[in-house]
C-alpha cells in the first residue's frame, strides 16, 4: 500500500468495510488497524500497521437540516458529493482543503485546514458530533459536551482514538457557486507576507510561491483573496448560471511520467510562465469557478504520477509569526541553491487549533511538492531543524518521512494524547505505519 505521494510504500492486510455495523467486528478481530478514506494522505499515515480497514463503502448522507444547513455524513462519503449535492441548494462546507476528492471522516482526522484557516479555523471546528467506534468495539457519540476530551483528541488525531464512523457537521450559505479573485503581485517573499497579512479580512486568501527565484525576488508570489460572489456580480460580469455544475477531469495521466520530466529547466520555465500569468490577471478583480478556485489540481486525474514510480513526499510546515520570514527565506533558498524547486509551492496563513495533534498553530504554513530522492530526504532533514528551532511543526497528514525527534519536538500536547490512547486501550488496537515511526 501507498499514500497519494507513492513513498513509502508497505504491505498490510486490507479489509472492506461497508456497513457501521460491521466496524465493532473489524476492530475486535484485528490488532494494528487503521481506517482509510480515499487515500489522500500523502504518506504512511492511512496505512494500517497490520491491517488496513477500507471505508469508502460508508458512503450515505444520512439527513440534512436545510434550515440550519446541517449534515450528518457516514464517514466515507467524498467531499465531491457533497459539493456536487448540495452546493446547488446554495450551501458550501466550511472548509475544503486542496482537493475534493477526501472523505468526511478523513477530514476529521487530519482536521483539514483551507484557505480560510486565518478566519474560520479548521473542519474540526464547524464538526458538532462524531460517531467513533473505541478499542471495545462500543460506538460512542462525542462532542465538545460528550466525552469531550475524547472528541479533541478524535479532531487531528488521525485515526488513533478509533475508527470514525459518521459525522455531523454545519454548512455555509452561498448565494452562488462563484468566487470574486483578486490577484496581487508579491516581487519577494517579505512583501508576500505582508500580502496575507492584508488580506486576513478576506474570507479566502493564499499564496503561490516560485520556490526556485533567488536574489531579491527570492519568494516572489501571487496572493489570491477570494469571497463567495453575488448574483449580481455574476450577472453583471457572466451572465452564467449562478450555480455551475462541478468541472470534469480534463485530462488524465495513464502511465507514470519519466524522472527526468520535472527538473530545474522545466520547473523554472512552468513558474516563470505562470507569474507572468498571474501579473497579467491582477489588474482587476475576476470570477472564478468554485471548483477552478479550491481545486484546480483535480482537473488532472492520477496527477501523482508526474513524480514516476519513486513517487514524492509533501512537504508542509508551520512557522510562527516571529521568525517567519527568516525561517521561511532559509528555506527557500537552500531549494532554489539545490536546484530542488516545486513547481507547486504554497503559502497560507493559520491561527490555533483545538485538537491535541491538529496541525494548525498560528503563524505561516508553506507546502511544498518534492521528488523522493535521497538527495531531497537530506535536504528535508536540514529544513526540519530550521523548523524545529523556530517553535513549529510538520502536518502528519502529509508526513512521509520526519523524525521521532521533530515530531516531539512539534507537538506540545503529544503525552496527553498519547495518555488518553492508553486509558481508552486505543494504542492495543489502532496503530499506522506513521504511529509506529513516530512512537505514537
Amino acid at each position: 500500500m501507498e499514500g497519494w505521494g507513492r513513498y513509502p510504500r508497505h504491505e498490510s492486510e486490507v479489509l472492506h468495510c461497508r456497513v457501521p455495523e460491521a466496524l465493532g467486528r473489524f476492530v475486535a478481530s484485528r490488532p494494528g488497524l487503521i481506517a482509510r478514506g480515499n487515500g489522500r494522505s500523502y504518506g504512511d499515515a492511512a496505512i494500517g500497521e497490520n491491517s488496513t480497514l477500507m471505508c469508502g463503502g460508508l458512503n450515505r448522507m444520512k439527513s440534512f437540516d436545510a434550515a440550519d444547513r446541517v449534515l450528518t455524513a457516514e464517514a466515507g462519503v467524498m467531499l465531491s458529493d457533497v459539493l456536487r449535492s448540495l452546493v446547488p441548494r446554495g450551501c458550501f462546507p466550511p472548509v475544503v482543503p486542496g482537493t475534493k476528492f477526501v472523505t468526511i471522516g478523513g477530514m476529521v482526522a487530519s482536521d483539514v485546514h483551507g484557505k480560510n484557516h486565518h478566519c474560520d479555523g479548521g473542519f474540526g471546528d464547524h464538526v458538532n458530533e462524531l460517531k467513533l467506534v473505541t478499542a471495545n468495539g462500543e460506538i460512542l457519540t462525542c462532542s465538545r459536551s460528550q466525552n469531550a476530551e475524547l472528541f479533541s483528541a478524535t479532531v487531528g488525531g488521525m485515526g488513533l482514538t478509533g475508527v470514525i464512523a459518521e459525522a455531523t457537521f454545519r454548512l455555509r450559505q452561498i448565494e452562488t457557486g462563484w468566487i470574486t479573485q483578486k490577484t496581487t503581485v508579491a516581487e519577494n517573499l517579505a512583501e508576500a507576507l505582508k500580502a496575507l497579512r492584508q488580506s486576513e479580512e478576506a474570507t479566502y486568501s493564499v499564496a503561490w510561491i516560485d520556490c526556485l527565484s533567488k536574489g531579491a525576488s527570492l519568494g516572489r508570489s501571487l496572493i489570491f483573496a477570494g469571497e463567495h460572489a453575488t448574483p449580481d456580480q455574476v450577472r453583471e460580469t457572466l451572465r452564467a448560471d449562478l450555480f455551475p455544475a462541478p468541472n470534469s477531469a480534463a485530462l488524465t495521466l495513464p502511465l507514470d511520467m519519466p524522472a527526468w520530466l520535472l527538473n530545474k529547466a522545466s520547473v523554472s520555465a512552468f513558474n516563470e510562465l505562470y507569474f507572468r500569468s498571474g501579473i497579467r490577471n491582477s489588474a482587476k478583480p475576476m470570477l472564478v469557478h468554485w471548483d477552478n478556485y479550491f481545486f484546480p489540481l483535480d482537473r488532472i486525474l492520477r496527477w501523482n504520477r508526474l513524480y514516476g514510480k519513486r513517487g514524492f513526499i509533501q512537504h508542509q510546515c508551520v512557522v510562527p509569526d516571529a521568525d517567519a520570514l527568516q525561517v521561511l527565506s532559509s528555506i527557500l533558498d537552500r531549494f532554489a541553491q539545490s536546484g530542488k524547486g516545486s513547481f507547486l509551492a504554497v503559502l497560507k496563513r493559520l491561527r490555533g487549533s483545538a485538537g491535541l495533534l491538529s496541525f494548525a498553530a498560528p503563524g505561516y504554513t508553506l507546502a511544498l511538492d518534492l521528488p523522493a530522492t535521497q538527495e531531497v530526504l537530506r535536504l528535508l532533514d536540514e529544513i526540519d531543524e530550521l523548523v524545529v528551532k523556530a517553535g513549529g511543526r510538520l502536518y502528519l497528514a502529509k508526513d512521509a518521512r520526519q523524525s521521532r525527534l521533530t515530531f516531539e519536538c512539534g507537538y506540545s500536547r503529544l503525552d496527553a494524547f498519547k495518555e488518553l490512547r492508553r486509558a481508552t486501550g486505543a494504542d492495543r488496537r489502532f496503530n499506522s505505519r506513521l504511529a509506529k515511526r513516530l512512537g505514537i
